[in-house]
């Protein structure tokens, strides 16, 4: 079986058509086993999201890796941009310092 970075990609891919894909696993910058793969980051540049608000564009993605989320995806930010967009920012922002969560001291 698939890891799950992949089959998310292959599911954004498959639905979005996208021009530019970046998916990062950041569960190591949080307290989780290792190899949980359980929070990403996910960088999406899609003709799909011309119209869109932002939370329009977010509600697509999540229904299209709502098994994921249902099978142990903790956290997924999303950074969803038009083509067009994305050739004046050319960039997603930093991921912020997980706080340790319960276990911040």
């Amino acid at each position: 079986m698939a890891g799950r970075a992949q089959r998310i990609e292959a599911a954004v891919t498959a639905a979005l058509n996208p021009s530019f894909i970046q998916l990062e696993d950041e569960s190591h910058k949080h307290s989780v086993p290792e190899g949980a793969e359980s929070h990403f980051k996910l960088v999406c540049v899609s003709e799909a999201f011309a119209g869109l608000m932002p939370v329009r564009r977010h509600q697509k993605v999540y229904g299209e890796l709502q098994s994921e989320l249902d099978g142990g995806l903790h956290a997924l930010a999303l950074h969803l941009y038009t083509p067009e967009e994305w050739a004046m920012q050319q960039q997603a922002p930093a991921s912020p310092d997980c706080k340790g969560g319960s276990k911040a001291g």
